[in-house]
């Protein structure tokens, strides 16, 4: 049968995008259908660009880099904070939109404006304000991502209840503000408004800080927010929220205690976009959070639709998303390129400070059982952390203690999420505490932090191994 489309791909944020390109790089005719009026998803609209953006920004207006470098007291003028957030915000959101109307144009991919419904396997009815149209495909991408997860009990009609879409339409700067949810985007948010002067509560269930981060590197974090002024709350639940004519946003928590804020956030979880596309109707899984079940290919239950990015749940990274969505095509098509996602995947946090990992943590050494070596280079210690007066920062390394390999990588401080890529390449190649030993860094970098880092983990590996955390810091940077 001949179909109009080798791939229709449903969504184009992050993996929409680069599965469509992906397929069209290899000559593969191509849709892309988008039921909002500019491609890019939430990773350019509602998620990561405009949330990046913000703390950039905010960091930038309340001088919090200037504070302890120069003595200089800056004073934000909150009056006109917002309409400059924004107009950045709008700024990189216009410059990536035309970005990717630019690479789907390139790859001879066809952008389909309007909401997406199966009507069989192969076909897609596409509505749209111009009309409603059929296409179909060979083969299917769903690429939806996902929407914040709204339950049912806060009223977020109310204008000062938001969730992590529509707290980036803020008209005003409230003084206080009260997240729920002490996940990644709940912390990100928390830094970014305490950094510009806004008194932040955050309530967390858990008793700890971000659990898929080395612990030492978790309470690093949360020592941190707290400096920044953030009131943490973790270990509590909350029980009600409700608006008090008076007092405003009443958040009660499960300890009896109650928290009054002009704004409220809440920042806990998200659920897959399928609503409307009727994946069941034709065979495709969909469990209660809206998320496409798939096998180890991004293949689901029927063989020729695949499902890639968000909408697939955990990790619900764009990076991750990107590579998902390119194993998926070069799986459908039998392409012999990308076979698998690496296991070894970076998660950034754009906390303040920056936070970045990527391996394996102290604790998840631990419950391997596998005996390993510490080395950490503090920022305190290195010229261009003095320089750039990051006090707090630094680069903590985990070694296997037999191999002497590199096997976690955790970076806490100014351009955190990028240095770990350095840590991940040495895991990626084999590299050991030798390979930081022998490198030449240029003078002076925060990447020398690796070298001494090394230094600090070089004497342990001949010491007996300790069952226990290593959490002690340097006491000598190194020769």
């Amino acid at each position: 049968m001949a179909y109009d489309y080798d791939l229709v791909v449903v969504g184009c944020g992050p993996a929409g995008e680069k599965g469509a390109a992906q397929a069209g790089y290899f000559g593969k005719r191509v849709a892309v259908v988008e039921v909002a009026p500019k491609p890019g998803g939430a990773g350019v609209h509602t998620g990561t660009l405009p949330s990046k953006t913000l703390r950039e920004t905010a960091l930038v207006l309340s001088g919090y880099r200037q504070r302890d470098l120069y003595g200089i007291k800056m004073e934000l003028d909150r009056e006109h904070a917002v309409p400059k957030l924004m107009s950045r915000r709008e700024a990189v959101r216009r410059l990536e939109v035309a970005r990717i109307l630019w690479n789907l144009e390139r790859h001879n991919a066809d952008f389909l404006r309007g909401a997406g419904s199966f009507v069989d396997p192969h076909s897609l009815r596409v509505r749209s304000p111009e009309g409603e149209r059929i296409v179909t495909g060979a083969f299917f991408l769903v690429a939806t991502g996902s929407r914040p997860f709204q339950p049912k009990e806060i009223d977020f009609a109310d204008k000062d209840i938001d969730d992590s879409d529509t707290i980036l339409e803020l008209d005003r700067l409230p003084e206080n503000l009260t997240i729920l949810g002490a996940g990644v985007i709940g912390c990100e948010y928390a830094c970014m408004f305490a950094a510009m002067g806004v008194k932040v509560h955050i309530v967390e269930s858990r008793g700890r800080l971000l659990p898929f981060l080395d612990l030492e590197i978790a309470d690093r974090l949360r020592d941190a927010m707290v400096d920044l002024g953030v009131d943490l709350r973790l270990g509590v639940s909350y029980t009600s929220v409700a608006r008090d004519k008076e007092r405003g946003i009443v958040t009660r928590l499960a300890s009896g205690d109650e928290i009054a804020s002009d704004r409220l956030l809440f920042a806990a979880g998200r659920s897959g976009a399928t609503a409307g596309l009727e994946l069941e109707k034709i065979g495709v899984q969909v469990n209660a959070r809206g998320q496409v079940t798939v096998d180890a290919d991004y293949k689901t239950a029927v063989p020729h639709i695949y499902a890639a990015g968000d909408v697939i749940g955990f990790p619900a990274l764009a990076a991750t998303s990107m590579e998902q969505a390119r194993v998926a095509v070069c799986h459908a098509f039998g392409f012999n390129y990308k076979k698998q996602v690496s296991e070894l995947l970076p998660y950034g946090v754009y906390t303040i400070p920056e936070v970045s990992t990527v391996g394996i943590g102290e604790e998840d050494a631990l419950v391997r059982g596998r005996a390993f070596v510490v080395g950490r280079g503090l920022y305190r210690e290195n010229a261009r952390g003095k320089i750039i007066g990051d006090k707090d920062g630094l680069v903590k390394l985990v070694f296997d203690k037999e191999t002497r390999k590199l096997i976690g990588c955790h970076c806490l401080g100014d351009r955190a999420s990028e240095l770990v890529h350095l840590g991940q390449s040495v895991i990626l190649l084999g590299g050991t505490v030798d390979t930081f030993i022998d490198m030449v860094f240029n003078y002076p970098t925060l990447s020398e932090c690796f070298k001494y880092a090394a230094y600090d983990a070089l004497g342990k590996f001949d010491k007996p191994s300790d069952p226990r955390p290593q959490t002690l810091e340097a006491k000598s940077p190194g020769p």
